[in-house]
């Protein structure tokens, strides 16, 4: 066996490890630099630097090793291990990582068959105890002269004295487990951990600075003066860049301090896990982030909480969530400029840069070995492909666009494209399980067999009128576009028939004809099975309200579809929220905190009065007898259902936070003008929620924004 590491202290740590298990039955030699004493031995453990050399590599048979494990695998794109190899022919290859994925456009999985024998990710690491637990504290970095740090900021402010009393005052305040803290500081460029490095051992706090420039011995002799319980000789800091992110093992680190912007999830993960390492003398790991105005800062929350679908909302979810998240122990805490910093970094980021998009296809393709398909991305939890969807109509598009391989026609990929945009989007299940049972053998179902289904898997049993609004909108017929200056359904514009109903069976219509055994029925296929999936993840019976998931976000298209309207209404009909006309229905829209550039006539004063209690504006010109007043006010004669939506800004795209069911409180509606700016009489009712908004939720949507939306600066 040949067990080819990155570093020799590594090589001498497996090799010990090796010999714990199989004792003196195996022999063992390390060949690496001037210690190649290892030549005939059973296992041979060698660095990649000495095993690459012509001299070393020619040594040894082609054949010679049965096994082969390459650590730290990653890096096997590069010529060192390409090398070893294209030369080796093993009967076994093993690559292990926690790090597989690279973005440079190499397949590492291709060199090991596409095989994952196991892999762990950190919540699960952290979930099985296998790591020391963390405490992650999210502090703002300094602002000097009315400017936040960021990754432009000058040198000389990225050292101010002003700065070290700042990073010191914070690494005091939130401390170690023990006492004695054994820290591994993280920055950006060479000179500034150099003299961030001076001046901490000027106050007193020995340190020291390491980089790519040091030799492998320098930053050995550093690393045991961190771990030295020798008050004479320890250090208490090492400021490193461009190293120890991997590849290095210092059980003893009971801090890590990160003073640069969080560029890639992998590495931020790389270096927290230097830290989580288990020793005698560690209790947990303390964590502190400062998080100052960089422009990636939403890619913290994808790092911490290990969702890399790079889903704005689920991403502001997480961050709103916090330390609810994270197994076991470990927690995880902002302050509420840095939580204000990453919220604004999401709003503004462009996470679906055609760029972005082709490298995390690529990833996924290398790592399972074909074209991957939406419900891959779903299960791996990978980019959310509902981005592709947005971007180019359907991955199929996608695949067409870039993969010149293959060729679809024009038709197919618009079909698909409408069933993925408007119907296959995991809103609800019922299109998505209908569909399913029609790509069965005998390629018809019934309303009875859709409704069993539903009842098995998610518990209730829908309505007939239900089934049929599912069936219309798998027709196309609820969306809309104009057509002659009119509105009139998709599926009539392009003539689909797509689905067809006999009293109560239900069959595929002619549009979906001759489709078997084809790459578009495929395609077809994953998107509803995508679909089902992406509605089942968060779907919890407790919190689901007649089509709603309480704390899920929707946008208006996808509420009417929802309470089962014939056709989606026009937006400018909607505003702020509408009421049926048979005064069944009336979903209330409100945007929580409207823009400063807004006109008065629209800067309705809408706030919630409690955790319970919405007060919420009507359109202007409206009175206590106009006529969607008064129906909301007589909702209990009517049995009218309001279901109430809230979103923090505009900024957050077209998507509302579902809040539960409202109920109007008649004896408080009041006939007053929309503000001060605006004398357009309007009328104040009062709703009152089904159930309190869950605190996290509430705080997070009442908050006034510290940062200017649409711009990102700091404050």
């Amino acid at each position: 066996m040949l067990f080819v590491v990155h570093r020799l202290n590594i090589a001498k740590k497996a090799m010990n490890e090796y010999r714990k298990v199989f004792g003196t039955t195996k022999t063992m030699g390390l060949y690496s630099g001037t210690e190649t004493t290892g030549l005939n031995s059973d296992f041979v453990f060698s660095t990649i630097q000495t095993i690459n050399a012509e001299q070393h590599l020619h040594k040894f048979d082609a054949t010679a090793f049965d096994y082969i494990i390459i650590d730290e695998s990653h890096h096997a794109a590069a010529n060192t291990y390409q090398q070893v190899l294209n030369y080796f022919q093993p009967k076994f290859l093993l690559g292990m990582t926690a790090t597989p994925e690279r973005t440079d456009g190499f397949d590492i999985f291709s060199l090991f068959h596409h095989s994952i024998a196991f892999e762990i990710r950190l919540h699960d690491a952290l979930r099985a105890d296998l790591l020391a637990p963390f405490h992650y504290f999210g502090v703002s970095d300094i602002t000097i002269d009315g400017v936040t740090v960021n990754d432009k900021s000058q040198f000389n402010k990225l050292v101010s004295a002003q700065r070290v009393d700042h990073i010191i005052k914070t690494l005091d305040e939130f401390g170690c487990c023990n006492g004695q803290p054994k820290g591994l500081i993280f920055c950006t460029k060479i000179a500034e951990a150099e003299q961030l490095s001076i001046q901490f051992n000027h106050r007193g706090l020995r340190s020291i600075a390491l980089s790519g420039t040091n030799t492998e011995s320098e930053r050995e002799t550093a690393i045991q003066q961190l771990e030295s319980n020798n008050h004479t000789d320890r250090i208490q800091y090492i400021f490193t860049v461009d190293i120890f992110n991997e590849g290095i093992d210092i059980p003893s680190v009971n801090q890590v301090i990160m003073l640069r912007p969080t560029d890639s999830a992998i590495v931020f993960v790389q270096q927290l896990g230097r830290g989580l390492r288990k020793a005698e003398s560690k209790e947990y790991l303390t964590v502190i982030d400062f998080i100052g105005n960089y422009e990636n800062n939403f890619l913290v929350p994808v790092a911490l909480f290990g969702d890399a679908s790079l889903n704005k909302d689920r991403l502001r979810r997480l961050m709103t969530a916090g330390s609810d998240l994270i197994p076991g122990s470990s927690s995880i805490s902002f302050d509420s400029i840095s939580k204000e910093r990453i919220f604004a970094s999401i709003t503004n980021a462009n996470v679906e840069s055609y760029k972005d998009l082709t490298n995390d296809y690529n990833l996924l393709k290398f790592r399972i070995g074909q074209h991957p398909k939406m419900l891959d991305f779903w299960l791996d939890n990978h980019r959310d492909p509902y981005q592709y969807v947005e971007k180019f109509g359907s991955l199929l598009s996608y695949r067409a666009k870039f993969d010149k391989s293959f060729s679809i026609e024009l038709d197919k990929l618009s079909l698909l494209s409408d069933l993925v945009k408007y119907v296959f989007d995991g809103i609800r299940p019922e299109e998505s399980i209908i569909f399913l049972q029609l790509l069965g053998p005998s390629h018809e179902t019934t309303y009875e067999n859709v409704r069993n289904t539903i009842k098995i898997q998610f518990g209730y049993s829908p309505l007939n009128s239900l089934i049929d609004s599912a069936i219309h909108s798998l027709n196309l017929k609820f969306v809309t576009q104009v057509l002659a200056g009119k509105n009139s359904p998709i599926g009539d514009i392009k003539g689909y028939n797509i689905i067809q109903k006999n009293g109560l069976t239900i069959t595929l219509g002619k549009t979906l004809t001759n489709i078997k055994n084809t790459i578009f029925n495929t395609y077809l296929l994953d998107a509803a099975q995508c679909s089902l999936k992406k509605f089942e993840a968060d779907f919890n019976q407790s919190d689901f309200n007649d089509g709603f998931k309480r704390g899920a976000k929707y946008s208006r298209r996808d509420v009417f579809r929802i309470l089962q309207w014939n056709q989606n209404p026009n937006a400018q009909n909607v505003g702020g929220y509408i009421v049926s006309k048979d005064k069944s229905q009336c979903p209330i829209f409100v945007n929580y905190h409207k823009e400063d550039s807004i006109s008065a006539t629209t800067k309705y004063q809408d706030h919630f009065e409690s955790i319970n209690t919405l007060i919420y504006m009507s359109k202007n010109n409206r009175y206590l007898n106009s006529s969607d007043v008064s129906a909301i006010a007589n909702q209990s004669i009517n049995n009218m259902r309001i279901p109430i939506f809230v979103k923090k800004h505009n900024d957050e795209g077209l998507s509302f936070y579902y809040l539960g069911e409202g109920t109007s409180m008649p004896d408080r509606f009041i006939e007053t003008t929309m503000n001060e700016e605006s004398s357009k009489p309007v009328v104040e009712m009062v709703f009152i929620l089904d159930q309190p908004v869950p605190s996290d939720l509430y705080k997070y949507l009442t908050t006034t924004p510290l940062i200017p939306k649409s711009k990102g600066s700091a404050p």
